[in-house]
């Protein structure tokens, strides 16, 4: 589906408006800007609650970016389903493999711009391990990581850095999940 939330005309400038007064009223701050670049993958972490998605979309329409982000598949199902494709979700059968790393590389390198949305930890569940999915996709595609975050210590959420990988993936996952350290998600 090529129309989405971020490009329909008028909806789009009213909801970045929307957002940006929503946030203010609850309290949260947006920190940080994304870069710009026509391609990359935007982590976002900690993923400890729906609310950590909602905020992190909220992000992407308050700055105005263009993003897609992948989904378990039982999102797009009707009534709400076409609310997460218009919003930019990719549907992911999580049961099987299906070679989605090489898939989504494809997408990326046949498409002018690309923002692809993951959420490392793959679940809201607390854990240590993260899914490597994200840095594949990134590594593969030939494109920077940028890191989003969440901090509901702070009430904050936003764009940090932009993270060239290099071709050793321990250190590139420790200086990453470093960035994240002092960072609390919604339900810690």
């Amino acid at each position: 589906m090529n129309i989405t939330i971020f490009n329909t005309p008028i909806l789009s400038a009213l909801l970045r408006r929307a957002t940006k007064i929503v946030l203010f009223f609850v309290g949260w701050r947006v920190e940080g800007v994304m870069p710009d670049l026509p391609k990359f993958v935007w982590i976002g972490a900690p993923h400890t609650s729906n609310w950590d998605f909602m905020l992190l979309l909220a992000l992407g329409f308050t700055i105005g970016a263009k993003l897609k982000f992948m989904g378990k598949s039982e999102l797009f199902r009707p009534p709400f389903g076409f609310f997460f494709y218009w919003c930019g979700g990719i549907p992911v059968v999580r049961t099987k493999s299906n070679g989605l790393v090489e898939q989504t590389v494809k997408a990326i390198q046949n498409s002018k711009e690309f923002i692809l949305a993951i959420a490392p930890q793959g679940t809201r569940d607390k854990t240590r391990e993260w899914k490597s999915g994200f840095y594949h996709i990134a590594k593969n595609a030939g494109i920077p990581l940028v890191l989003g975050f969440v901090d509901a210590k702070r009430k904050i959420v936003g764009v940090g850095k932009t993270f060239t990988l290099t071709d050793n993936i321990d250190a590139d996952m420790t200086a990453i999940k470093s960035f994240y350290a002092e960072l609390e998600g919604i339900n810690y």
